[in-house]
């Protein structure tokens, strides 16, 4: 399997621009990407004795210095452990420690952080990225007389070490291969058409299997352009894809929706784009109308740290006509949808989702026990209850773990809040279970509303109760001007518990 993309284009387009970066205007070249990647093993390996298999933690918001050091791991074998820079320094410890990086490159904004970590301390190796980006300036434009030739790196070496958000319990370290890399750009290239032609935007944090693998990664793969956002601006966006006249774009809803919220935004043409990518959660029908009013379709779809990500896509043209789901699964992934006992369930009956192919993780960091748990005879299990109608489409009823029992019945937040955003005064919508010493779990709803818009309680659960059986209904309904969500625009239900 060829795992050097860089050398490849570097020889096929070399003064193509790979890699731009939004807040500074600089660019990279593939044939300069490639050269300086080659570079900087070559430090790495002299300076900070680094070999293959070797971990590199990563403290930085997206640069071109990080995506040259993607190029090297590609290249050499290391491991990047992409730090989540919105985190403690107690969380960061924990990550650290478990991972026991190599080497540790930072960059001075979070430093105040870094340094209240167990981890920072005498001996332990560290390159602040201000540094590294200097000594990465000063590497001479000629190519090396006599170029270092990389071996291919194995299928199921770890290109990434992905910790997971951690909303449960302590986080786990996903291993994401060359393998794994490799088959995700094939099943992405081929539902969402990326070739050398293809230009995108990347907003979304690179301490996430989004911000790497749903667009960026297929796009170094297939030799396209990428212009990376260190943070996302709905007004910054929204400009930029009109200038950057990209053809694919990836966001959540709630992005989409702060940028659909922009004064420019029925001004702004987007026409550039062959459709927009959304993940995370479903987006809301009007919404979705918004960007169809303008020409562009929406493709919704289906992801997760430890498969793909890129693992099901819903046709734009089903966009409405089978709305809520979140299509059939990309080309090279293999879906079942089974019972607790881990048969196969019919149309419509609701069951927890299996995936397998070459895109699966072969485990977690250090946690055999956790792998273990996580596969049942080679299916990676994914907690998602879904349900698949006659025509194949997939669509999901809500996770295993926000499931609650209420006088014994199994009730699905998901469900509820759907409920709840269909009346026209709700912007969002979140439920929880809540221990209740009649019914074992009551629902608690948080909700939203629009701007000026009222609505009682009470008649919110009316709405609830016209719709829905009895032991779906929330108990408790509390207002708030927003729902806490996490750094991928997720809700955050642990913190509403």
């Amino acid at each position: 399997m060829q795992t050097d993309w860089t050398a490849r284009w570097a020889r096929y387009s070399p003064h193509k621009i790979a890699i731009k970066e939004y807040e500074t205007g600089r660019e990279l070249t593939y044939a300069a990407l490639d050269r300086l990647a080659a570079a900087l093993i070559r430090q790495l390996a002299a300076v900070h004795g680094l070999q293959k298999g070797d971990r590199i933690a990563v403290l930085a918001e997206y640069c071109l210095e990080y995506i040259t050091l993607f190029a090297a791991a590609q290249k050499a074998g290391f491991t990047l452990v992409p730090l989540n820079y919105r985190l403690t320094a107690a969380e960061l410890d924990f990550i650290l420690s478990d991972s026991q990086p190599s080497l540790l490159i930072w960059e001075e904004k979070f430093f105040q952080t870094l340094s209240q970590t167990q981890w920072f301390r005498p001996g332990a190796k560290h390159w602040p990225l201000e540094t590294l980006a200097a000594w990465l300036g000063r590497v001479p434009a000629e190519a090396p007389a006599n170029p270092v030739a990389f071996p291919a790196q194995e299928e199921d070496h770890p290109i990434f070490l992905l910790y997971t958000s951690g909303t449960t319990g302590f986080p786990k370290g996903a291993l994401y291969t060359h393998k794994m890399l490799f088959w995700n750009s094939i099943n992405t290239a081929m539902s969402l058409i990326v070739n050398q032609e293809s230009r995108t935007i990347v907003c979304m944090p690179p301490f996430h299997t989004g911000g790497w693998n749903v667009l960026l990664t297929p796009f170094l793969h297939h030799g396209g352009y990428v212009c990376l956002m260190k943070k996302f601006d709905a007004g910054a966006v929204l400009g930029l894809l009109e200038s950057e006249s990209p053809s694919l774009f990836m966001g959540v809803p709630t992005m989409l929706k702060m940028m659909a919220d922009q004064p420019a935004f029925a001004q702004t043409d987007i026409s550039s784009l062959r459709y927009i990518i959304v993940g995370g959660e479903a987006m809301p029908i009007p919404l979705i109308e918004q960007y169809h009013a303008k020409g562009v379709p929406i493709r919704q779809g289906y992801g997760m740290t430890e498969v793909g990500p890129n693992l099901t896509s819903l046709h734009q043209d089903d966009a409405i006509a089978k709305k809520g789901s979140i299509g059939r699964a990309n080309f090279y992934v293999e879906t079942r949808i089974v019972d607790a006992a881990g048969e196969e369930v019919g149309p419509d009956t609701p069951g927890e989702l299996w995936l397998r192919g070459p895109m699966t993780t072969p485990g977690y960091w250090r946690r055999p026990e956790e792998t273990d748990k996580a596969f049942t005879e080679g299916w990676f299990r994914t907690g998602d209850m879904v349900r698949r109608d006659a025509d194949d489409y997939i669509y999901v009823v809500d996770r295993i773990k926000n499931m609650f029992i209420s006088g014994g019945e199994n009730v699905y937040p998901a469900e509820v809040e759907r409920i709840l955003m269909g009346h026209e005064a709700v912007a969002e919508a979140a439920v929880v279970g809540v221990a209740d010493e009649k019914w074992g779990e009551v629902g608690h709803a948080f909700v939203v509303l629009r701007p000026a818009a009222t609505v009682s309680a009470e008649a919110l659960l009316w709405h609830c109760t016209a719709q829905l059986a009895k032991y779906k209904v929330p108990k408790y309904l509390t207002f708030m001007e927003a729902l806490p969500k996490n750094d991928t625009g997720k809700i955050n239900r642990k913190l509403l518990r």
